[in-house]
C-alpha cells in the first residue's frame, strides 16, 4: 500500500482515496508575471511524479493544478509594460507550458483560473460572513476574523500568540487583528478596470488565498484526497485554505497534505524576492542564458533536450520533501549519471516495447522505494542495479525494462543516440566559455571520424590516435565497436 507524509500530521499514512480507485489531487500552481524558476520547475516536475505514480499504481487521478491570473504582481506588470492583464498572463501562461513540455511535466487533469472562479469564491466569502468568521472593514475590504477560527496554525504548527508577535499592523490598516487576512480587496482607483469585479461588497477583487479554496472545492470537491504545493505555501497560504474551507463547509479540506522541499542556492531558498533565482529557460535554453525568453515563433525547439532531462533527473533523484541545492556541480553530476543510464540504452538496445513485469526484482525494488511516500531516490538507485545487469547480461529485455521503469519517471524516453550527442552548451557556459561559443557540428565529427577511419585503413595509427586526442579536446568522446563502427557521444 502506498504510504505518503502527512504535512498536517507529520507522518506518514496510507492513502485511502474517498472514492476506491480515484484519486483527487489538488496542486497550488504558478502566479503568472514572470518565467518560471528552477524552484517552480521542482514543484512541476515533483508532483508530475506523483500522478505518474499513481496512474502507475492503478488509480484514476483526478490531478487540478489552477493558475492565479490576478494579482498584485500581475497587475504591476501589466502598468509598467502598458499592456492589458490578459496580455501578460496569457503570454506567461504560454510560456510556463513551454517549459512543463521541456521537462516532460504531463498536462493536469484541469487547469482553472482564477478570473473563471470569483462567483465561487464570493460564494465562500458570504458563507464565512454569515458565520461570523468574515468582516466588513472600513476601507471596503472584506477580512477574515483569525481568532475566530480554532484550528488556525495547525498545518504549519505555529500559535496565534507566536504569530502575533511577530506581526504588526499597517498605517491606516482597518484590521480588527494584524493576523487577520484579505479575503476581498476593495478597488483602487489607480488599478485597470479589467481587475475589477462587482459584488455585494462593492467593485473589487479576491484577495489570493481564497482562489484555491473555491476551486479546488468547486472541480473536486470536499474533502480533497490530497493537497499539495511547494515549501513556501505552508504558511500562510494553505493554513488560510483550511481556515476558509473548513470555517465555510465543516469538516477537512484535505485528507493529506504534500509540501516539496525547497531549491537552494548558498543556503537560501531559491525566490523572486531574494534576486538569487535562475530560470528554467536560462538553464536549458539553446541559446545564451542573458537572451533566454519566450518567442511563440520558436515552437519547442527553443530548448536543449539533453539539458532538459538532466534537470529532471537532477530534481527526481531526489526525494520531494529534501532540500536540494542547485550548483552547477551538482548538475554536472545529474548529467554523467543520466548519461551513465543511455550509454547502457545504446549499447545493449532494447528490444520491442512490452508490459513492465513488475515480478522482476529490480521492478520489485522500484515499487517499493516508489510506495514509500514516492521515495525516488531509491526508484532511481533500482534504475542503476537493473542498468548492471543489463551491461553484465547484454539482455535487450533487461534494457526493455530499464526504459520502461525510466518511463514511469520520465526518464529515458529519447534514442540514446540522438540524446548523447546533443551539445551540452550548459556545461560550456559553466565553464566559463562564451555563451555562443559553436560547439563541433555532428557534420564536421563525422568528417573527422571518416578521416580516421581512413587513418586507420593506412595503418596510419599516430593519425587515427591524434584525430582522437582532437575530438577529446572538443568535448567528443569515441567508442570503437566490433566490426570496425565507431559511435560518438558528447561529454
Amino acid at each position: 500500500m502506498l504510504h505518503i507524509y502527512d504535512s498536517l500530521s507529520r507522518s506518514k499514512v496510507p492513502l485511502t482515496p474517498a472514492k476506491p480507485g480515484c484519486v483527487r489531487m489538488y496542486v497550488c500552481g504558478m502566479t503568472v508575471y514572470d518565467y518560471c524558476h528552477l524552484g517552480h520547475a521542482r514543484m512541476l516536475v515533483g508532483f508530475d511524479v506523483v500522478q505518474r505514480w499513481l496512474r502507475a499504481s492503478g488509480l484514476q487521478v483526478h490531478y487540478v493544478r489552477n493558475i492565479t491570473d490576478i494579482d498584485d504582481k500581475i497587475i504591476r506588470r501589466a502598468v509598467e509594460t502598458g499592456k492589458r492583464l490578459g496580455e501578460v498572463t496569457s503570454f506567461f501562461i504560454d510560456a510556463m507550458h513551454a517549459d512543463e513540455r521541456a521537462l516532460g511535466v504531463q498536462p493536469p487533469t484541469a487547469e482553472p483560473r482564477a478570473t473563471g472562479h470569483v462567483g465561487d469564491m464570493l460564494e465562500i466569502i458570504a458563507e464565512l460572513e454569515r458565520r461570523g468568521l468574515a468582516y466588513r472593514a472600513e476601507d471596503g475590504d472584506v477580512n477574515y476574523a483569525v481568532r475566530a477560527f480554532p484550528g488556525y496554525g495547525k498545518l504549519s504548527g505555529k500559535s496565534l500568540d507566536d504569530l502575533r508577535a511577530g506581526e504588526r499592523v499597517a498605517v491606516g490598516s482597518s484590521k480588527r487583528d494584524p493576523l487577520d487576512f484579505v479575503l476581498w480587496k476593495a478597488a483602487k482607483p489607480d488599478e485597470p478596470d479589467e481587475s475589477k469585479w462587482q459584488s455585494p461588497y462593492g467593485l473589487g477583487r479576491p484577495g489570493w488565498h481564497i482562489e484555491c479554496s473555491a476551486m479546488s472545492r468547486a472541480l473536486l470537491g470536499l474533502p480533497l484526497d490530497i493537497h499539495g504545493g511547494g515549501p513556501d505555501l505552508k504558511f500562510p497560504h494553505h493554513e488560510n485554505e483550511i481556515a476558509q474551507s473548513e470555517g465555510a463547509y465543516g469538516g477537512a479540506l484535505a485528507n493529506v497534505w504534500m509540501h516539496c522541499g525547497p531549491l537552494m542556492v548558498d543556503a537560501d531558498k531559491m525566490s523572486k524576492s531574494l534576486g538569487n533565482f535562475r530560470t528554467i529557460r536560462q538553464t536549458i535554453g539553446r541559446g545564451p542564458a542573458e537572451q533566454a525568453g519566450y518567442d511563440p515563433a520558436q515552437g519547442d525547439d527553443w530548448y536543449n533536450p539533453r539539458e532538459a532531462e538532466m534537470l529532471r533527473f537532477f530534481i527526481v533523484r531526489n526525494h520531494y520533501r529534501s532540500s536540494l541545492n542547485y550548483a552547477p556541480d551538482n548538475l554536472f553530476d545529474a548529467q554523467n549519471a543520466l548519461d551513465r543510464l543511455y550509454q547502457t540504452l545504446q549499447n545493449v538496445p532494447p528490444g520491442p516495447p512490452a508490459e513492465l513485469d513488475w515480478q522482476a526484482p529490480a521492478a520489485q525494488a522500484f515499487k517499493a522505494a516508489m510506495d514509500d511516500d514516492f521515495n525516488t531516490s531509491g526508484a532511481v538507485a533500482a534504475l542503476f542495479e537493473l542498468a548492471g545487469e543489463v551491461n553484465r547480461q547484454r539482455s535487450a529485455q533487461a534494457a526493455a525494462q530499464l526504459r520502461a521503469l525510466g518511463g514511469v519517471l520520465g526518464l529515458l524516453q529519447q534514442a540514446p543516440a540522438a540524446y548523447l550527442q546533443c551539445d551540452t552548451r550548459y556545461r560550456r557556459r559553466a565553464e566559463g566559455e562564451a555563451a555562443d561559443a559553436p560547439a563541433l557540428s555532428a557534420q564536421a565529427i563525422e568528417a573527422r571520424l571518416a578521416e580516421r577511419a581512413q587513418a586507420k585503413r593506412e595503418r596510419d595509427f599516430a593519425r587515427a590516435d591524434a584525430i582522437r586526442a582532437e575530438l577529446r579536446a572538443a568535448g567528443i568522446e569515441l567508442e570503437d565497436k566490433p566490426g570496425g563502427a565507431t559511435q560518438w557521444r558528447r561529454n
